[in-house]
């Protein structure tokens, strides 16, 4: 009867500390497939974006730069994407929206810049540009694209 007793208890025991590593296992576990899956999804994002600056021009005191979205996702947010613009060896991040200078989008032809849709990027100057210019445009997920051009 004794051995009967020591086998149950031996059996509950190894029940309630396989359960107790469970708990405690379980939730690691979780938290990095979630994570995985996160990494995944971004990985998968950058891969399928990728964006192509095609022309430049400038008319007053706007520049004109038309981006190709060449990848194979829509691209979303746009205003949250940086532009890099100034004369070569001397450009600084443009703000979007207001303030002098600052930069406006226009999607070509489409209300969302899908695959193959152009955008049309405007940066407003507070004076005529002149000069070998260099403009970067890096998309909210780190995609970019750069060009350098005369005007």
């Amino acid at each position: 009867m004794d051995k009967v007793i020591t086998t149950m208890l031996l059996i509950v025991a190894g029940v309630i500390c396989t359960v107790l590593v469970i708990n405690a296992v379980y939730p690691a576990v979780n938290r990095s497939n979630a994570a995985m899956v996160s990494i995944a999804e971004k990985a998968n994002d950058r891969v399928q974006s990728n964006i192509e600056i095609i022309q430049t021009a400038n008319e007053g005191n706007d520049v004109y730069i038309w981006v190709k979205n060449v990848g194979a996702s829509r691209i979303t947010t746009m205003e949250q994407s940086d532009i890099f613009f100034g004369e070569v060896g001397n450009f600084e991040r443009i703000p979007y929206g207001e303030g002098s200078p600052h930069w406006s989008y226009e999607i070509e032809n489409d209300s969302e810049w899908m695959p193959m849709a152009t955008l049309k990027t405007i940066i407003h100057l507070s004076s005529p540009p002149s000069g070998t210019y260099f403009v970067k445009v890096i998309i909210p997920n780190g995609i970019s694209d750069e060009h350098t051009f005369s005007i």
